[in-house]
């Protein structure tokens, strides 16, 4: 048995769009990042950083784009992520995230959750943006912050 962190969800806008907002790096943190490189295209490499983590970068490269269908890249050095997008008769599209597999052990358990919430919580800020312009990650992680006192 493996480990497989997943998250799916369905959101009512054109195929297109919710590319878009994935791989626009001025969309992309509007909802989920403080900062990108770039574009997520072809074989890049990006740096992304989070609100919630001003001292953290992540290193996403590896990246492989099929055109309003997935997008796919490697982060944290081993872990691949796929992004599919399924259009549905009524034009919604239902989004599905899942990481590669990992072998059952603590520290894997431990990854599974964490990831597994972040990519829930990804599609959700989509979600929300997309179809409200709400910022859903704006002042929920603050208690996570580093305080100096």
């Amino acid at each position: 048995m493996k480990l497989t962190p997943k998250a799916t969800i369905q959101i009512q806008k054109p195929i297109e769009e919710i590319f878009d907002g994935i791989v626009n790096p001025e969309k992309i943190t509007r909802y989920f990042l403080s900062e990108t490189s770039g574009w997520l295209e072809d074989g890049k490499e990006l740096i992304w950083k989070f609100p919630e983590f001003p001292d953290y970068e992540c290193i996403v490269n590896q990246v492989a784009i099929e055109q309003n269908r997935s997008i796919s890249f490697v982060w944290d050095k081993e872990t691949t992520v796929k992004i599919s997008l399924e259009e549905q008769p009524d034009k919604s599209v239902i989004v599905r995230v899942e990481e590669k597999e990992k072998d059952i052990n603590e520290a894997n358990l431990k990854w599974l959750i964490e990831n597994t919430e972040g990519w829930a919580n990804f599609l959700a800020c989509l979600k929300a943006y997309l179809e409200y312009g709400i910022n859903l990650r704006k002042g929920a992680f603050e208690f996570m912050k580093k305080t100096t006192t």
